[in-house]
């Protein structure tokens, strides 16, 4: 297999996996033209249409669907190959796409960039930093870090560890509003209102989530008006330090900071308000590139720390 032969499998599979030449052209950087272009000589190499073409969509032929299948595993066979080569003599190396939550871009990840660049000179890294959904596969993204559970059996998830989540607020709520002892102060009025949660919701569905609390086989959801509703970290943690209402937060790092440094009182701490767990994720149907498996491994090693830090500021 030539290296033109190769790189046209590559697009061919983008092509495929993106369900258009134009968003392949982006996410693989090149000009449409030159997608279609090496589209068409694999075609004609291989003496077979792989495509369906309208002017709606794009469909695979059953001989591009055999292609597809067994291209997957070739690319990463040879993934494999180039990464245990590269592990021996050198780094990996190219574009990654990633996207995460702006608070773990701009606390986490960015900070530590110097560390993960003198490891992976030869890397180019897209961050994107949202806490919205992201479609991988459409939007041409490699991996992404997301916190909390995924039920979408396309991708596959790589545990990070759990972050503890506290309930709390800050002192100026709860020198209006009073410390709750029990939970059924949360429903309690004090001068005619009772408790305000600032909430947290869906980016994508508006959902407004309850907050959880356990102890032993008591288990129990409670939900309570707000005059804030987040879907952004950063956002919620503003909120909470401004005294806009009880929290749930996890236990990152920084909030550890604010914890023991009084910005930000437990409350109700005979519950146990839960574990947010973390996680890379990428597409489940597209081979694990030695990029994609060499950030990950470092943002493993770099959230074990983070985690550890935050159980020492508070434990």
């Amino acid at each position: 297999m030539t290296v033109d032969r190769y790189r046209a499998m590559e697009v061919f599979n983008r092509v495929v996996e993106l369900g258009s030449f134009t968003r392949a052209a982006a996410a693989l950087h090149l000009p449409k033209g030159r997608v279609t272009t090496m589209v068409q000589e694999l075609e004609a190499h291989l003496g077979v249409r792989l495509l369906n073409r309208t002017t709606r969509r794009l469909s695979l032929t059953d001989d591009g669907a055999l292609y597809h299948q067994r291209a997957l595993t070739m690319l990463q066979e040879m993934d494999e190959l180039e990464g245990a080569l590269r592990q021996a003599v050198g780094t990996p190396a190219g574009r990654l796409r990633v996207d995460m939550p702006a608070a773990v871009g701009r606390y986490v990840i960015g900070p530590a960039l110097p560390q993960f660049f003198a490891r992976y000179p030869d890397m180019v890294l897209d961050i994107g930093s949202s806490d919205r959904p992201v479609d991988l596969v459409a939007e041409g993204v490699d991996c992404v870090i997301r916190g909390g559970l995924v039920h979408d059996e396309t991708l596959v998830a790589r545990p990070l560890g759990s972050m503890r989540v506290v309930t709390c607020a800050a002192p100026a709520y709860l020198a209006k509003y009073g410390t709750p002892q029990t939970l059924e102060d949360l429903s309690a009025q004090n001068d005619g209102q009772g408790h305000r949660f600032l909430n947290f919701h869906s980016a994508k569905t508006g959902k407004v989530f309850a907050f959880d609390f356990a102890r032993g086989d008591d288990v129990r959801q409670i939900s309570r008006p707000h005059w804030v509703s987040c879907s952004d970290a950063g956002a919620y943690n503003a909120a909470g330090l401004a005294g806009m209402g009880l929290m749930q937060v996890p236990r990152t790092r920084r909030v550890a900071g604010y914890l023991a440094g009084g910005q930000l009182v437990p409350v109700l701490q005979d519950w146990h308000a839960g574990e947010l767990p973390l996680m890379v994720l990428y597409p489940r149907n597209r081979h694990l590139t030695a990029r994609v498996r060499a950030f990950a491994d470092w943002v493993q090693a770099l959230f074990e720390a983070e985690f550890a830090a935050a159980a020492r500021i508070y434990p």
